[in-house]
């Protein structure tokens, strides 16, 4: 399954651990939340790699926020294109949280709700087909300003406009 970060198309290094399985002594994983709540110390306490979750969207992020700043990534999951609460998950973990890691879109992720994951918050994307991972690289570079205020920490038009202002009037 291809993966997209940064506009570009690249090897994951998180391996999937199921539940029952032993953890690798080395290594990037990436658990379930049902994993990493029954043992949370023991996932990220490791140091032998990195630890990413897989969080549904049927559940609560305030489960997830007491282990934020140990994760180095957050999978969040669309199981249809039509259920879009993993959206509002992904502006709260960015914007309410302050989370910075990698926030990665799981499931149903499609074409035409690139530029809408992205300015939800999301950096990565795992897609189902190679030829939606070339499209979205493409997509990424065609748009640089957007109007609306949202969870991918870009500034606004009105606020780069307002900014460009303010420069200008101090005489910079």
């Amino acid at each position: 399954m291809p993966l997209v970060k940064g506009g570009h198309i690249i090897a994951d290094e998180f391996v999937r651990i199921t539940d029952d399985a032993e953890l690798p002594a080395q290594g990037a994983i990436l658990v379930s939340e049902t994993r990493l709540l029954a043992d949370p110390q023991a996932l990220l306490g490791r140091t032998g790699g990195k630890c990413g979750v897989i969080w549904p969207n049927n559940r609560d992020v305030d489960d997830l926020v007491p282990h934020l700043d140990r994760l180095a990534l957050v999978g969040l999951v669309f199981p249809s294109f039509r259920d879009g609460r993993a959206y509002t998950q992904a502006r709260l973990l960015r914007e309410r949280y302050g989370y910075r890691g990698e926030l990665r879109a799981t499931g149903q992720v499609l074409r035409d709700q690139f530029v809408f994951m992205l300015r939800a918050g999301f950096d990565a994307f795992e897609v189902k087909k190679q030829a939606d991972a070339e499209a979205f690289t493409e997509t990424v570079k065609r748009y640089s300003v957007f109007y609306q205020p949202a969870g991918d920490g870009r500034i606004s038009a009105l606020h780069q406009r307002l900014q460009l202002r303010h420069s200008e009037s101090a005489g910079l």
